[in-house]
């Protein structure tokens, strides 16, 4: 078997069958503190697909972060076909300030390409395509609720090409949804260059949660079973099929006050059905929240402090909510089932 050519990226060469992080310039603090963007690069001994995994795109959604620490420890990892970038923090300004966005208040994911003579934010969105994006066929990029917000896992996708909708199905989360993309997103921006992206929403902000974690290795990893990176023995498959929805809304707070909270995220919901209640410090005055059509809850807000049109609970419509309950319980004792990786204990 002839050898495979080395991966060269940021200037360094990854020898097939080797593994190594390489630190990419990005900037230069004003305190003349350097900068970089850490991509760790895994290059199989033999040829595949080459991919990208990122996390941190948004500096507050630190669960991406601790997936991806885990993916790189998995053992399985050694027997990987073609090359696999992970990148866990893209935005290294936000994680350092515990913050969503730069410095100069840009999102990140709004200023995809990038240039490379534009603001802060497009010249990092300009580097982390150029040099990790571009290189590969597809990608999964991390994510999670704001801060005081916790998503359901679930899979976003665009469109429904025939090669998506089977990778966003082999992940196998309990929601896959259908949703549009945004301009200078970068789902936008690689599918402008023929790259899939899923996007794996899960968790809160600034918090990890075991099982979502869980979810998120194991859902990589099949993802890259199915692209015959790795082999199928090596992954445990989903129990159950992903609940696909085409559309979501948000149930909005009608008043100001104190939330009580009577459905969490993966509960499913009938139209009519009571969500919550918002009442004033002296319980004078109270007001109830109702779902407005069957689904299932894929986010919901966690502070019990709303104002006035706060987004309280994200819904997805679904086919049938017989079916949606099988699934989330068949997927909840999946994550329950699943071992922990390496040396990891509950969080």
């Amino acid at each position: 078997m002839t050898k495979r050519d080395s991966f060269e990226i940021g200037g360094v060469a990854i020898d097939a069958g080797t593994r190594k992080t390489v630190n990419l310039p990005i900037s230069t603090l004003s305190d003349h503190t350097p900068v970089t963007m850490s991509v760790h690069v895994i290059h199989g001994k033999r040829p595949g697909p080459t991919m990208f995994v990122s996390a941190g795109i948004h500096g507050d959604e630190v669960i991406g972060v601790e997936i991806l620490r885990r993916l790189l420890r998995t053992k399985s990892l050694g027997s990987l076909r073609g090359t696999l970038l992970v990148v866990p923090i893209v935005n290294a300004f936000g994680f350092h300030n515990h913050s969503r966005y730069l410095p100069d208040r840009r999102d990140l994911n709004r200023c995809f390409p990038g240039t490379p003579t534009g603001s802060l934010a497009s010249r990092l969105a300009h580097d982390f395509m150029s040099h990790v994006v571009e290189r590969c066929s597809f990608g999964v990029d991390l994510h999670s609720a704001a801060i005081h917000r916790t998503n359901l896992p679930q899979i976003r996708v665009s469109g429904t090409s025939r090669k998506k909708m089977e990778l966003a199905h082999a992940f196998g989360a309990p929601v896959i949804l259908t949703s549009a993309l945004r301009d200078g997103s970068l789902r936008a921006a690689a599918r402008d260059r023929g790259i899939d992206v899923l996007l794996y929403e899960a968790g809160e902000g600034l918090r990890f949660d075991e099982m979502y974690v869980r979810a998120g290795v194991a859902g990589i990893l099949r993802v890259m079973a199915t692209r015959e990176m790795l082999p199928r023995k090596a992954v445990t498959p989903a129990k159950a099929a992903s609940i696909l929805c085409k559309s979501s809304k948000w149930v909005r707070a009608p008043a100001g006050g104190l939330l009580r909270a009577f459905k969490s995220e993966g509960d499913v919901v009938e139209d009519g059905e009571l969500l919550a209640a918002v009442s004033d410090p002296f319980g004078e005055n109270e007001v109830e929240l109702f779902a407005s059509f069957d689904g299932i809850i894929i986010g919901r807000a966690v502070m019990p402090i709303v104002n006035e049109g706060d987004a309280i609970y994200h819904i997805a419509e679904v086919v049938s909510n017989a079916r949606a309950e099988t699934a989330v319980e068949d997927l909840s004792v999946q994550l329950e089932e699943d071992p922990l990786f390496d040396e990891d204990e509950i969080i």
